[in-house]
């Protein structure tokens, strides 16, 4: 259970982390304070969930798209946080491009890092006592 808590804040804070930092970068992307937290959380669930279904789908289908997996969901979840009014807005197709490439790209490294940085501390902790 501990595991899994963790987990959903790893992917939680990555999605903080990558929404705040394309709606930063990307023009033509904004990301709204009124629905910041709804679409974190909806984007969160959706590319959860989606992960895996898209990953099955492609290497059924389309063995080559599996790479691209982690960018094909984070566009469909980007689209399902965007479809909630006051969240997350693009203005036009590039911002939608550039838009998934950031969010994909900084959830993949928070993904990454974030868990080396908790076990950094888990570790300092249990050493402590």
């Amino acid at each position: 259970m501990r595991k899994i808590l963790i987990l959903a804040v790893i992917f939680f804070g990555s999605s903080v982390l990558g929404l705040l930092v394309a709606g930063w970068l990307v023009p033509g992307m904004v990301v709204g304070v009124s629905g910041f937290l709804v679409a974190v959380v909806v984007f969160t669930v959706a590319q959860s969930l989606l992960t895996p279904v898209v990953t099955k789908l492609a290497a059924k289908f389309s063995p080559p798209l599996v790479g691209g997996v982690g960018l094909i969901s984070t566009g469909i979840a980007l689209a399902i946080a965007h479809s909630l009014e006051g969240g997350i807005t693009f203005d036009g197709p590039m911002a939608w491009l550039l838009g998934t490439l950031v969010v994909w790209l900084v959830t993949a490294l928070g993904a990454w890092l974030l868990p080396l940085w908790l076990l950094k501390k888990t570790v300092r902790k249990a050493r402590g006592r």
